[in-house]
């Protein structure tokens, strides 16, 4: 029997985190520990006999992550199963996990993290993950595939972590706060030699975002609305990876691709974000040039 440690990134959204915390509950594979890490400003109960630890100041995704893993490592827990306050995994997707690690886990073909597909209710977009290539992260396309598959980095919400894999290397990083800590993490096990695998069978839905629906030369396309925080992680963060991930002649032209998502970003907030518009261009701008540079740790707040 795997000992099972649940993990919970809260901030101010006490009343999803608890419908998370009851979906992990409500498992048919049982959790032994809930942790939670609540980065709310306002300390507020939940509603839940879970383990909770409360940073007012906001320490973030990596730094929370970090020291989940670290407790499952001193406390002997075989795994940490992540989550995100807005996630919801289905009755047995746990059960689903664990008995696919157990068909695929051998001697020499270590996984480092396996995960469900991770469904938004909203609109039914699967939220992809990832490999990388060459000089940027690319999203896989998973709609038609029903067999477990690989990919360099699942994301945070749902991936559930081998602890063994966790000694091996670095815990994720702190100095990102938030957005690109999955990728960072996943393609370090991939490094390793650690395989990352995505269960179509294991489903878990998940808010990705603010999705919009948008028009442009007549086709609908969906636009995520971001707060100028997560613009600015978003492009500090991703531009920091996938610059220092490409090798040789490839940082060139991952440092072109990442200037044009900046454009790209930028022009569509023009066009379909009023809120903000000009703090958000701001932000922009400012994670893009911090990434250049590797300008890390909790900046925009």
């Amino acid at each position: 029997m795997y000992k099972i440690l649940a993990y919970i990134t809260v901030y101010q959204d006490h009343k999803s985190a608890d419908i998370c915390i009851k979906a992990i509950k409500d498992q048919t594979f049982p959790i032994d520990q809930i942790f939670v890490i609540d980065n709310s400003p306002v300390i507020i109960n939940l509603n839940q006999n879970s383990m909770i630890k409360s940073y007012p100041e906001n320490i973030g995704i990596g730094a929370g992550i970090k020291e989940a893993l670290e407790w499952a490592i001193k406390e002997n827990y075989d795994f940490v199963w992540t989550f995100d306050q807005d996630s919801l995994p289905t009755h047995n997707c746990l059960e689903i996990l664990l008995n696919t690690y157990e068909k695929l886990n051998k001697e020499d073909y270590q996984i480092g993290i396996i995960a469900p597909i991770a469904i938004d209710k909203r609109n039914n977009n699967i939220a992809q993950s990832v490999n990388f290539d060459q000089d940027h992260f690319m999203g896989i396309n998973s709609h038609n595939i029903k067999l477990p598959y690989e990919c360099d980095a699942p994301i945070t919400s749902g991936s559930l972590i081998s602890s063994n894999a966790a000694k091996i290397i670095d815990p994720p990083r702190s100095d990102l706060f938030i957005d690109g800590i999955d990728l960072d993490y996943g393609y370090r096990l991939k490094e390793k030699g650690f395989h990352n695998i995505i269960v179509p069978d294991a489903i878990m839905y998940h808010n990705f975002g603010n999705p919009q629906t948008v028009k442009l030369f007549n086709q609908e396309l969906i636009f995520q609305q971001y707060s100028p925080l997560r613009h600015y992680y978003i492009c500090r963060n991703h531009t920091y990876l996938e610059t220092r991930f490409a090798q040789n002649f490839y940082k060139l032209t991952s440092t072109l691709k990442r200037l044009k998502y900046m454009i790209y970003t930028i022009i569509k907030i023009v066009l379909y974000d009023q809120e903000q518009t000009l703090i958000k261009i701001y932000a922009c701008l400012l994670g893009t040039f911090h990434g250049f540079i590797g300008k890390l740790g909790k900046i925009w707040s």
